[in-house]
């Protein structure tokens, strides 16, 4: 997926008022729009590196989004919204083999109590029965918690994130399919784990979920000058909900080989669960964009001119 124009780097002031930053442009101030409701801990650091997306429409109230934000060197996608539009894309090119083949996708589809879907798959009469797929983006990493290579979510209590797994243990109940889909917008973790010290309720929301048949997937992405590209499904040994539930950690494998017909990548890593199953030994690592991260700047140019 490419950025909707070309991002512009800048230096953060701050953040506000949750969805408010003022973002440094060139000596002047702009504010731009966070599409983000987390606290984003750890991406919220005055002075950070920053890129911005620009918008031409004049209806907008802030032309401006914030895209990315350095974290130890590495870019990491903070913008909410684009998880959702990327899944859709991934299972309806069949990506995700445990998300392919139903006849028809829609999103945003209400159902429970006042909640709506990220996406639902349906077969029609005769079919699968319908698979409601719940996207979180994941965004965390805490550098001193643990070997600090583990992607995690939630990064604030998230009362709504418990709510929508109740709501999906329902459909499950009613004889429906369920699938959280976390997707990682980072390239500096090996695996995911729930931040159960975080929000110990949504944890705890979590395992009954996976107790009562809500499935689990974990997949990775990869952060460019110019687009993103999601890229991996969690290739766990064994059941990744059954990892999660008994708090093991979720390897990561990049995917981008996967889609150009290679093998996942096989990091080199401390964690043994991470090292022991992302991959067939000696596979090729997927390439990271020539030039990227870019080096640490205040200037505004566009990091890469393509449409």
């Amino acid at each position: 997926m490419r950025f909707p124009s070309p991002l512009l780097q800048g230096r953060l002031v701050r953040r506000y008022k949750r969805f408010l930053a003022d973002v440094e442009l060139d000596g002047a101030v702009v504010t731009a729009h966070v599409p983000n409701s987390g606290s984003m801990l750890g991406l919220d650091a005055p002075g950070s590196a920053v890129w911005l997306s620009r918008s031409d429409n004049p209806n907008r109230k802030l032309a401006y989004t914030l895209e990315l934000v350095e974290a130890d060197g590495r870019p990491v996608g903070v913008n909410t919204g684009h998880p959702n539009a990327l899944a859709a894309a991934a299972i309806a090119a069949g990506r995700i083999p445990e998300l392919a083949g139903y006849a028809t996708l829609r999103r945003e589809v209400k159902y429970g109590r006042n909640s709506r879907i990220d996406v639902l798959l349906e077969d029609g009469p005769g079919g699968r029965p319908p698979c409601y797929v719940e996207v979180k983006n994941v965004h965390l990493r805490r550098p001193d918690r643990g070997d600090g290579l583990a992607a995690e979510f939630p990064d604030c209590v998230t009362a709504r994130g418990a709510k929508h797994l109740e709501e999906m243990s329902a459909m499950v109940a009613q004889g429906c399919r369920a699938v959280m889909l976390y997707l990682v917008q980072r390239m500096d973790c090996t695996y995911f784990r729930v931040a159960d010290d975080l929000d110990p309720a949504y944890d705890a929301a979590l395992r009954r979920a996976l107790a009562g048949g809500v499935e689990a997937l974990c997949w990775a992405c990869t952060l460019g000058p110019s687009r993103l590209n999601w890229t991996g499904r969690c290739p766990c040994g064994r059941d990744a909900a059954a990892s999660i539930a008994e708090r093991i950690a979720v390897p990561i494998a990049c995917l981008s080989c996967q889609l150009r017909g290679r093998e996942p990548w096989n990091t080199t890593t401390s964690n043994p669960v991470a090292s022991g199953s992302m991959g067939r030994k000696g596979s090729r690592p997927c390439a990271r964009p020539a030039g990227w991260p870019p080096p640490r700047s205040t200037s505004s140019r566009p990091m890469c001119s393509r449409a």
